[in-house]
């Protein structure tokens, strides 16, 4: 139900974009977001976009640096990723929850797109 895409190898510096197509969602009905697992740690959240009002959250050691967004038509929702870090290496995530805040637990995930970042 939900297909993440666009990852890869990149430079330090350089930028990827991630995709992530839902399908069988009434897609405006979810909180949506990005979550990265490195090897060896714990998965965090990268990125969200809130169901009640579509604010947006950012991890700290992404902000400034990430963009998330959405189109609701298409129903997929997009990472831009600049300025990237060997230490953004990660398999990416995408998630949806009915209703979310981006409180709490997420329901639906995508199988991941892996990122790798070279220094």
């Amino acid at each position: 139900q939900l297909q993440a895409s666009g990852g890869g190898l990149v430079q330090a510096g350089g930028s990827l974009r991630l995709s992530c197509k839902a399908s069988r969602f009434i897609f405006d009905s979810y909180g949506v977001g990005w979550f990265r697992q490195a090897p060896g740690k714990e998965r965090e959240g990268v990125s969200c976009i809130r169901k009640s009002d579509r604010s947006i959250i950012y991890g700290d050691l992404v902000k400034g640096r990430f963009t998330i967004s959405t189109d609701y038509a298409k129903k997929i929702l997009y990472l831009q990723m600049n300025s990237l870090k060997p230490e953004d290496t990660a398999v990416y995530y995408c998630a949806a929850e009915l209703n979310s805040d981006c409180e709490g637990d997420f329901s639906n995930w995508g199988p991941g797109t892996q990122v790798t970042v070279s220094s």
